[in-house]
C-alpha cells in the first residue's frame, strides 16, 4: 500500500499547474498531463480552432451590423453598406452633402427605376435606364413658348452682355427646359413617394 501511495504522489507531481491550464477546455478538464505531447498538441489545436471560430463569428457579426437596413421602399431594402458607398461617391461631387440627402436620393432613384421597369424600358445601365425614363415620361412633353424665351432674354440682358437674342436662343431654351424638367420631376417623385411605403431608419442606426 505504501508503494501505491508513492506511485500516486509521483503521478500527481507530473500534473503541473501549467498542464492543467493548457488542457482545460471550457468547463471540462481533460485527464492527461503535459508529458503527453501528442494529446497536448491536439488540445492546442482545438483551442486555436476555437479562437478562429470566434474571430469568424465576430467578423460575420460586424458584417451583419454594417449591412443593417437603413430604409425600406415597399419590399426593397437599402442597406448601410450601399448607403456608405453612395455617400462616398456623392462627397466627391458635393462635399457638403449629408447622408440623409444621399439616402433620400437613393429612395427617389428606386421609385423612378421601378416605374421605368413597369414600362419595360431597357438600357445598358441603371443610370441610362433612369435617363431614358425621364426623357420619355417627362422631357418629351415639355414645350417652351417663344414668348417665354423672349421674356427671359429681356430680363437678363445684362447677363448676355449685348448678345443678340438669336445668338443665345438655344442656350435659353435648354436652361428653361431643364428648369421645367426639374420641377416636373420633383412633382413626379412626390406622387410616387405618397403611393409607396417608405420607412427611413438611418437615425436609429446612427444612435446605436
Amino acid at each position: 500500500m505504501h508503494s501505491e501511495r508513492a506511485r500516486g504522489k509521483k503521478r500527481l507531481r507530473l500534473r503541473s499547474p501549467f498542464s492543467l491550464a493548457v488542457t482545460q477546455f471550457g468547463s471540462l478538464t481533460l485527464p492527461f498531463n503535459i508529458t503527453d505531447t501528442g494529446i497536448v498538441a491536439a488540445a492546442l489545436t482545438a483551442i486555436n480552432l476555437t479562437f478562429l471560430l470566434l474571430f469568424v463569428f465576430c467578423s460575420l457579426l460586424s458584417a451583419e451590423i454594417k449591412d443593417r437596413v437603413v430604409a425600406f421602399v415597399d419590399d426593397t431594402a437599402i442597406t448601410l453598406s450601399e448607403l456608405e458607398e453612395a455617400y462616398t461617391e456623392a462627397l466627391r461631387v458635393n462635399p457638403g452633402i449629408t447622408e440623409d440627402e444621399v439616402l433620400n436620393t437613393m429612395v427617389n432613384r428606386l421609385l423612378l427605376l421601378r416605374e421605368a421597369k413597369k414600362l419595360r424600358l431597357e438600357a445598358p445601365s441603371m443610370d441610362e435606364l433612369l435617363r431614358e425614363y425621364i426623357d420619355l415620361k417627362i422631357r418629351a412633353f415639355i414645350r417652351i413658348r417663344e414668348k417665354d424665351l423672349i421674356d427671359f432674354y429681356e430680363k437678363h440682358l445684362n447677363d448676355f452682355r449685348g448678345k443678340e437674342f438669336e445668338a443665345v436662343r438655344e442656350e435659353i431654351e435648354r436652361y428653361l427646359i431643364e428648369k421645367e424638367l426639374n420641377q416636373r420631376l420633383k412633382r413626379e417623385i412626390e406622387e410616387l413617394r405618397q403611393k409607396a411605403y417608405i420607412k427611413i431608419q438611418l437615425n436609429s442606426i446612427n444612435k446605436d
